[in-house]
Protein backbone atom coordinates (compact mmCIF):
# COMPACT_ATOMS: atom_id res chain seq x y z
CA UNK A 1 0.00 0.00 0.00
CA UNK A 2 1.29 3.61 -0.96
CA UNK A 3 0.19 6.94 0.60
CA UNK A 4 -2.69 9.16 -0.90
CA UNK A 5 -3.63 12.54 -0.42
CA UNK A 6 -7.52 13.99 -1.74
CA UNK A 7 -7.05 18.04 -1.69
CA UNK A 8 -10.11 20.49 -2.10
CA UNK A 9 -9.72 23.46 -4.17
CA UNK A 10 -12.18 26.55 -4.51
CA UNK A 11 -14.92 26.65 -7.10
CA UNK A 12 -17.18 24.33 -5.13
CA UNK A 13 -20.66 24.30 -5.19
CA UNK A 14 -23.51 22.87 -3.01
CA UNK A 15 -27.60 22.39 -3.41
CA UNK A 16 -30.04 21.32 -1.47
CA UNK A 17 -33.45 20.87 -2.07
CA UNK A 18 -35.17 23.90 -3.65
CA UNK A 19 -32.43 26.19 -2.85
CA UNK A 20 -30.29 28.46 -5.61
CA UNK A 21 -26.80 26.88 -5.31
CA UNK A 22 -24.25 27.71 -2.74
CA UNK A 23 -20.28 28.77 -4.02
CA UNK A 24 -17.98 27.22 -1.63
CA UNK A 25 -14.26 27.69 -1.33
CA UNK A 26 -13.34 24.67 0.13
CA UNK A 27 -9.71 25.49 -0.08
CA UNK A 28 -7.37 23.51 2.36
CA UNK A 29 -9.64 20.52 2.56
CA UNK A 30 -7.72 17.09 2.43
CA UNK A 31 -8.09 13.66 3.46
CA UNK A 32 -5.31 11.41 4.08
CA UNK A 33 -5.52 8.14 3.40
CA UNK A 34 -3.84 4.74 1.21
CA UNK A 35 -3.95 3.57 -2.23
CA UNK A 36 -3.78 0.08 -3.35
CA UNK A 37 -2.95 -0.86 -7.07
CA UNK A 38 -5.68 -3.31 -7.99
CA UNK A 39 -6.73 -5.21 -11.06
CA UNK A 40 -5.95 -3.27 -14.73
CA UNK A 41 -4.10 -0.76 -13.11
CA UNK A 42 -6.88 0.47 -11.08
CA UNK A 43 -6.24 1.74 -7.50
CA UNK A 44 -7.95 1.17 -4.10
CA UNK A 45 -8.31 4.13 -2.11
CA UNK A 46 -9.15 4.37 1.67
CA UNK A 47 -8.95 7.51 3.43
CA UNK A 48 -9.05 7.87 7.39
CA UNK A 49 -12.34 9.47 9.00
CA UNK A 50 -10.41 11.28 11.53
CA UNK A 51 -7.78 12.84 8.99
CA UNK A 52 -9.95 14.03 6.69
CA UNK A 53 -10.94 17.69 7.17
CA UNK A 54 -13.58 19.82 4.79
CA UNK A 55 -13.85 23.42 5.70
CA UNK A 56 -17.11 24.98 7.53
CA UNK A 57 -19.44 26.51 5.30
CA UNK A 58 -19.99 29.84 6.48
CA UNK A 59 -19.56 33.68 6.17
CA UNK A 60 -15.58 33.04 4.92
CA UNK A 61 -15.78 30.26 2.59
CA UNK A 62 -19.85 30.18 1.02
CA UNK A 63 -21.51 32.13 -0.94
CA UNK A 64 -25.52 32.30 -1.24
CA UNK A 65 -27.37 34.73 -4.05
CA UNK A 66 -24.05 36.71 -4.33
CA UNK A 67 -23.36 37.18 -0.98
CA UNK A 68 -21.77 35.57 2.04
CA UNK A 69 -23.46 33.68 4.41
CA UNK A 70 -24.56 35.88 7.61
CA UNK A 71 -21.98 36.12 10.05
CA UNK A 72 -22.64 32.72 13.19
CA UNK A 73 -24.66 31.01 10.58
CA UNK A 74 -22.24 27.65 10.06
CA UNK A 75 -22.60 24.21 8.65
CA UNK A 76 -19.88 21.70 9.99
CA UNK A 77 -18.91 18.47 7.63
CA UNK A 78 -18.19 15.60 10.02
CA UNK A 79 -16.48 12.74 7.63
CA UNK A 80 -17.63 9.67 8.40
CA UNK A 81 -16.22 7.66 5.37
CA UNK A 82 -14.61 8.45 2.03
CA UNK A 83 -13.32 5.77 0.11
CA UNK A 84 -13.11 4.56 -3.76
CA UNK A 85 -11.22 3.86 -6.91
CA UNK A 86 -9.04 5.38 -8.90
CA UNK A 87 -7.50 4.53 -12.54
CA UNK A 88 -4.31 6.71 -13.45
CA UNK A 89 -4.44 5.59 -16.98
CA UNK A 90 -7.95 7.46 -17.61
CA UNK A 91 -7.87 9.95 -14.60
CA UNK A 92 -11.92 8.64 -13.38
CA UNK A 93 -12.23 8.76 -9.99
CA UNK A 94 -15.11 7.16 -7.61
CA UNK A 95 -15.53 7.98 -3.85
CA UNK A 96 -18.43 6.80 -1.50
CA UNK A 97 -18.55 9.32 0.89
CA UNK A 98 -20.37 9.87 4.20
CA UNK A 99 -20.48 12.44 6.51
CA UNK A 100 -22.77 14.70 8.89
CA UNK A 101 -23.30 18.34 8.24
CA UNK A 102 -23.77 20.08 11.60
CA UNK A 103 -26.04 23.31 11.29
CA UNK A 104 -25.48 26.31 13.66
CA UNK A 105 -27.25 29.62 14.48
CA UNK A 106 -25.24 32.02 16.20
CA UNK A 107 -27.90 34.47 18.10
CA UNK A 108 -27.31 37.59 20.00
CA UNK A 109 -25.91 37.34 23.56
CA UNK A 110 -24.01 33.93 23.16
CA UNK A 111 -27.31 32.39 22.41
CA UNK A 112 -27.20 29.48 19.02
CA UNK A 113 -29.85 27.40 17.37
CA UNK A 114 -28.68 24.08 16.57
CA UNK A 115 -30.24 21.34 14.32
CA UNK A 116 -29.79 17.68 13.93
CA UNK A 117 -27.50 16.83 11.43
CA UNK A 118 -27.96 15.80 7.94
CA UNK A 119 -26.78 12.73 7.02
CA UNK A 120 -24.81 12.95 3.62
CA UNK A 121 -24.30 9.55 1.76
CA UNK A 122 -23.33 9.75 -1.80
CA UNK A 123 -20.58 8.53 -4.55
CA UNK A 124 -19.08 11.56 -6.00
CA UNK A 125 -17.77 10.66 -9.48
CA UNK A 126 -15.61 12.45 -12.37
CA UNK A 127 -17.84 10.70 -14.65
CA UNK A 128 -21.36 11.60 -15.59
CA UNK A 129 -24.26 12.02 -12.60
CA UNK A 130 -28.19 12.13 -13.10
CA UNK A 131 -30.43 11.95 -10.12
CA UNK A 132 -34.44 13.08 -9.87
CA UNK A 133 -33.61 16.78 -9.67
CA UNK A 134 -29.93 17.16 -10.93
CA UNK A 135 -27.86 16.61 -13.96
CA UNK A 136 -24.24 17.24 -13.78
CA UNK A 137 -20.82 16.12 -15.87
CA UNK A 138 -17.51 15.83 -13.49
CA UNK A 139 -14.32 16.07 -15.02
CA UNK A 140 -11.48 13.56 -14.71
CA UNK A 141 -8.24 14.38 -13.20
CA UNK A 142 -6.12 14.08 -16.06
CA UNK A 143 -2.17 15.79 -16.04
CA UNK A 144 -1.86 18.34 -13.76
CA UNK A 145 -5.39 19.69 -14.19
CA UNK A 146 -7.32 19.42 -10.92
CA UNK A 147 -10.46 17.44 -11.17
CA UNK A 148 -14.85 17.99 -10.68
CA UNK A 149 -16.36 15.46 -8.28
CA UNK A 150 -19.94 15.31 -8.88
CA UNK A 151 -22.42 13.87 -6.55
CA UNK A 152 -26.50 13.80 -5.52
CA UNK A 153 -27.52 11.97 -2.24
CA UNK A 154 -31.38 12.02 -1.00
CA UNK A 155 -31.33 13.85 2.51
CA UNK A 156 -33.94 11.97 4.79
CA UNK A 157 -35.22 14.21 7.26
CA UNK A 158 -33.90 14.78 10.71
CA UNK A 159 -36.82 14.01 12.70
CA UNK A 160 -36.88 18.29 14.09
CA UNK A 161 -40.58 19.35 12.17
CA UNK A 162 -38.80 22.88 12.10
CA UNK A 163 -35.88 22.05 10.34
CA UNK A 164 -37.35 19.21 7.97
CA UNK A 165 -39.81 21.97 6.74
CA UNK A 166 -37.01 24.36 6.17
CA UNK A 167 -35.20 22.42 4.01
CA UNK A 168 -38.36 20.84 2.48
CA UNK A 169 -36.27 16.87 3.52
CA UNK A 170 -36.67 14.92 1.93
CA UNK A 171 -35.20 15.89 -1.15
CA UNK A 172 -31.82 15.88 -2.78
CA UNK A 173 -28.72 17.44 -2.38
CA UNK A 174 -25.85 17.84 -5.27
CA UNK A 175 -22.41 18.33 -4.20
CA UNK A 176 -18.99 19.70 -7.06
CA UNK A 177 -16.42 19.57 -5.19
CA UNK A 178 -13.02 20.62 -7.83
CA UNK A 179 -10.14 18.64 -6.14
CA UNK A 180 -6.51 17.61 -6.81
CA UNK A 181 -5.17 13.57 -5.75
CA UNK A 182 -1.82 12.59 -4.68
CA UNK A 183 -0.39 8.72 -5.12
CA UNK A 184 2.80 8.80 -3.04
CA UNK A 185 4.12 12.44 -3.18
CA UNK A 186 2.67 12.24 -7.34
CA UNK A 187 0.02 14.64 -8.39
CA UNK A 188 -2.75 13.29 -10.08
CA UNK A 189 -4.45 15.98 -11.56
Amino acid sequence: MADCRLTTLPGCELVIGGYPRFHYNACGGQANGRSQAGIDEEHVLEFSAQSTSIPALNWRTTRFLGLPLPPGLSVAIHPVALGGRYVPASGELELDFQACFRFRAGLARGLSITAPDLVVKTRLTTEAMQSQRHQRQGRRLMGSQPGVLVGAALIEPTGEAWFDRFLGLPDEALAVLHCQLSLEGRNCG
